[in-house]
């Protein structure tokens, strides 16, 4: 796909994960739609429904005109509600309707990408919930968001796979890109504070967060000497933690926790970045 040179990677990362994702789900008989995901409240149904929505938003189409039941208890704000509109519009919606809508979505959105002229760093469009981001913010969060969908899907159909994918070094990089707020603001942590993560597997980093004087936290690459915490997992854990996909205590046994055990349990509780 030829695209502007700063939207490539991630036309190139969307690209595979929602292929890859129409792969998944093309066989699929009527019951396995149903089935459960990581992802709180959504099936596998929900899932394919969202990323149709969220498309179809990228190419202007103008969103369903719905009213969400009351009884949708992962619907707690307004974010969610945004969300759960174009995901309850399809929950009816039969096997070979999702398929069809699905493949019709990514051809319009193939196209739109290849024809793409606009300048992406200054050019706004619709972001989630309506607000403007930049165009090249946009398709990075698409890929991001794509990609986290597929490990759900994958998840929930036993069919484990790409997570060393294009999709997942977007991935690293926008999750890592939350953990300085997990450390400063979300685990409370004290000044002049040092927090190393390492992560090995198909995707392997060292960070370190380092808290300074007046509380304000940044990320780099260089390894501190005696952190007041290190915590190293492997990238699936550290990928489900982050997106909120499963709570500390059930992957306990995958974490290994070096320090402050008190400061540790506080980062891996507000560990989420995504909503």
């Amino acid at each position: 796909m030829t695209v502007h040179p700063t939207l490539e990677p991630y036309a190139d990362a969307w690209t595979h994960s929602i292929e890859a994702i129409t792969e998944l789900v093309l066989p699929l008989p009527e019951a396995q739609w149903n089935l459960p995901t990581p992802c709180p409240g959504w099936s596998v149904r929900d899932i394919v429904s969202h990323l149709i929505g969220l498309e179809l938003e990228q190419l202007g189409d103008p969103r369903p005109i719905h009213t969400l039941p009351r009884d949708l208890r992962h619907v707690v704000d307004e974010f969610t509600r945004y969300m759960e509109v174009p995901v309850d519009v399809r929950r009816h919606h039969t096997a070979p309707e999702m398929t069809s809508e699905l493949e019709y979505t990514v051809i319009r959105r193939q196209r739109q990408l290849r024809n793409e002229k606009r300048d992406p760093a200054t050019t706004m469009v619709r972001g989630p919930q309506g607000n403007q981001i930049t165009l090249e913010f946009a398709l990075r969060l698409r890929a991001f968001d794509t990609w986290i969908h597929e490990q759900d899907l994958r998840a929930a159909l036993g069919v484990p796979g790409n997570w060393d994918s294009p999709g997942a070094f977007v991935a690293r990089d926008m999750l890592l890109g939350g953990l300085p707020k997990v450390v400063a603001k979300g685990a409370g942590a004290p000044p002049n504070t040092a927090v190393v993560i390492d992560v090995h597997g198909p995707v392997e980093f060292l960070r370190t967060v380092r808290v300074d004087a007046a509380g304000r936290a940044t990320l780099d690459k260089t390894p501190s000497l005696g952190p007041d915490v290190s915590l190293a997992m492997d990238w699936e854990t550290y990928v489900r933690l982050a997106a909120g996909r499963v709570r500390p205590r059930t992957v306990a046994d995958r974490v290994k926790v070096e320090g402050d055990t008190e400061l540790a349990a506080a980062i891996l509780g507000a560990f989420a970045v995504t909503p």
